[in-house]
């Protein structure tokens, strides 16, 4: 067989990002600096890595690619990259004589086979330099038959559910071959969509939340509420634990830690008990609403799920809303709570956050708490407190017992 010298790389595709019209080179060259800083975390260097936009592509080479646990560390770095779609282990070659590719198809082919049964496949050939002499077809026709060629006993055709999809990439400088992509998350660069406060309460949906607006390229801070000595340090440790996780795709998450006690030891002292839930929660979103204002966010974002508990009805959120000069981003608002666990298990907080450790939405919890809270009786309520004057000092009392914590580093 003829020796082909072939260089290992990475191709990395996006998927929105191509619809993005004049705005795309800000897409591409923000993604690009995501997946740098993604690859040099991965081998704590650049580990010679360089990538580039190349012909509708993003092409990875470098020496780190020719050890195999680098490589993969790389992989599975660049998958958490919000904005890449698909990442393919490749090899490209400069030579572009059909018996060269020929030769280096069936090599690649030859990583492919097992012993015992014939291993099917299926070659897809590409040309997108059109001088070539010969058609897409024509080429995919004749590496395949190189294949069955090289490998007559070990491989065999099947077109239409092959084990090894094949794919040869003809392009002017050169020929790219690989077969399978893992799947990405997709999405939008982070911090391509502003900044975000995420009310974090440890629990399964809020983490969730976070990463979806991330996602979408939001850039993401945490404000967690506890009612110390209500709730225990290990609750505050567990929500830490939670944004150490999502630093992995979001980057550095800071993490405003905020005692809610003055607040509700005031309104459990003057108000209905059973709009304990609704007022609380009033409280916590002009606090946070504060908070994202000084950090200079400019939404909140909540894992609040339709009709999950009570303080989630449709008329609860409503009145929650009018606590906010700030719009309030829910992403898992209609989702079903079996997906809501699912994804959480997928990024890897679900661990994490059923960890019995209670958080202060627990405290002074109403035995029967109001669903269908209206804003005039919510607010009458709140006036028991005083002038606004007193819900201001309260809310300030609260704010003076806040601390930080950032987990992760910048990507």
């Amino acid at each position: 067989m003829t020796e082909i010298n072939t260089q290992n790389i990475l191709i990395i595709r996006y998927g929105e990002i191509a619809l993005k019209g004049m705005n795309k080179p800000y897409f591409e060259k923000t993604l690009l600096r995501r997946i740098r800083a993604a690859m040099a975390q991965a081998v704590q260097s650049d580990g010679g890595v360089r990538i580039a936009a190349d012909g509708g592509l993003l092409i990875a080479c470098g020496p780190a690619l020719e050890d195999a646990a680098a490589e993969e560390r790389l992989i599975r770095q660049i998958l958490k990259v919000f904005g890449v779609s698909t990442v393919s282990k490749a090899w490209r070659i400069q030579a572009r004589e059909l018996t060269d590719i020929r030769a280096a198809a069936a090599a690649w082919m030859e990583q492919r086979l097992r012993e015992g049964c014939p291993v099917t496949f299926k070659v897809f050939g590409k040309r997108a330099d059109k001088t070539y002499p010969i058609t897409s077809p024509e080429l995919a026709a004749d590496i395949g038959e190189a294949i069955l060629e090289a490998y007559p006993d070990r491989v065999r055709v099947d077109v239409k559910n092959p084990e090894v999809s094949l794919y040869v990439h003809l392009r002017r400088k050169d020929v790219l071959i690989f077969d399978d992509s893992l799947k990405g998350f997709g999405g939008l660069p982070l911090g391509t969509n502003g900044k975000g406060l995420v009310l974090l309460s440890g629990g399964i949906d809020s983490p969730v939340a976070a990463w979806l607006m991330a996602k979408r390229g939001m850039q993401i801070e945490a404000v967690h509420f506890h009612s110390y000595p209500y709730t225990s340090k290990r609750a505050e440790e567990k929500v830490c634990d939670l944004a150490e996780i999502l630093s992995s795709y979001c980057g550095t998450v800071k993490v405003h830690i905020v005692n809610l006690l003055p607040a509700q030891e005031a309104l459990a002292a003057k108000c209905p008990d059973s709009e304990m839930t609704i007022l609380v929660r009033r409280f916590m979103v002009r606090i946070a609403e504060k908070i994202a204002l000084r950090e200079g966010a400019g939404f909140l974002i909540t894992g609040e799920n339709l009709g999950q508990v009570a303080s989630q009805t449709a008329e609860g959120i409503a009145v929650t809303d009018r606590a906010s000069t700030l719009p309030i981003l829910r992403p898992l608002i209609a989702m079903d709570k079996v997906d809501i666990m699912a994804l959480a298990q997928e990024i890897g907080t679900y661990e994490t956050s059923i960890l019995p450790y209670e958080d202060c939405c627990t405290v002074f919890l109403p035995k029967h708490p109001s669903t269908k809270p209206t804003l005039p009786r919510i607010e009458a309520s709140e006036s028991l407190l005083g002038a606004p004057e007193a819900i201001e000092a309260i809310e300030a009392e609260v704010l003076s017992s806040e601390t930080l914590f950032e987990s992760g580093r910048v990507r």
